[in-house]
């Protein structure tokens, strides 16, 4: 695969690419029902995007102001890049940067082991998000590997 970036998306101008990869990973992948993967936090958070060497958006995450991580989401031809590790790095370090002591993710089953190699520990049950099996995940930050 090609190379790729990572830089911080404005919500009002980047708003279409980063829907366009939302709505394919979560909406038509993972069947998440339309009304479930909108949310009021979206023109809050620190967004992320994730773009190849064309510039096409590839992946997305978000950052809400209390530390949540979300909406980590990669196209799926770009799996197992490196991306996906991309956009966490520079979401843990945003986070620390706004003097965020602790770092959350609700991460799906499949995905506990890519968070648990960044340094987070689950946190209580599995639990269904959107019809998914989901863990909640904290990371004390400062503690985060490399």
């Amino acid at each position: 695969m090609s190379s790729f970036t990572v830089r911080v998306a404005d919500w009002q101008i980047d708003n279409p690419a980063v829907r366009s990869i939302r709505e394919t990973v979560f909406i038509q992948e993972q069947n998440v029902p339309v009304e479930l993967e909108w949310d009021q936090f979206d023109e809050n958070c620190l967004h992320l995007l994730a773009l190849d060497v064309t510039n096409r958006p590839i992946g997305t995450a978000r950052l809400l102001q209390d530390g949540h991580i979300g909406r980590m989401a990669v196209l799926k031809e770009w799996r197992g890049c490196g991306v996906g590790a991309a956009l966490l790095k520079h979401l843990l370090s945003e986070a620390k940067t706004r003097g965020l002591a602790i770092a959350i993710v609700n991460a799906q089953t499949y995905a506990v082991n890519f968070y648990m190699r960044f340094g987070f520990q689950s946190e209580g049950n599995e639990f269904l998000d959107a019809g998914i099996p989901h863990v909640r995940m904290l990371l004390q930050l400062g503690e985060q590997a490399d």
